[in-house]
């Protein structure tokens, strides 16, 4: 079964990006995990745990969600093409 890169794409760009927003406002309106999402500055360089931040983590999310699901569904479907199909190698599947 073929996975659709852009499906896969879309669906872990918006899981990790809404994650990563609402953890942002928990943590910017009462400190939960505060010092935990800090140290995600050192990945994205424009996040801070700020109601401003969570905007900015929700579309960096968005983005690296995105490309890891696109990678992901990518090597999916190189890695099993031809599974099955018995050429042995001989075709281009």
């Amino acid at each position: 079964m073929k996975l659709s890169s852009k499906a896969l794409g879309l669906t872990l760009g918006i899981l990790w990006g809404l994650g990563l927003f609402v953890m942002t406002l928990l943590a910017a309106s009462n400190g939960y995990a505060a010092d935990q999402l800090g140290l995600l500055v050192g990945v994205y360089p424009w996040y801070e745990v700020t109601t401003q931040g969570a905007f900015i983590g929700l579309g960096l999310g968005f983005l690296d969600g995105f490309i890891g699901g696109w990678i992901i569904a990518w090597v999916y479907n190189k890695c099993l093409s031809c599974i099955g199909c018995g050429c042995k190698g001989k075709c281009k599947c």
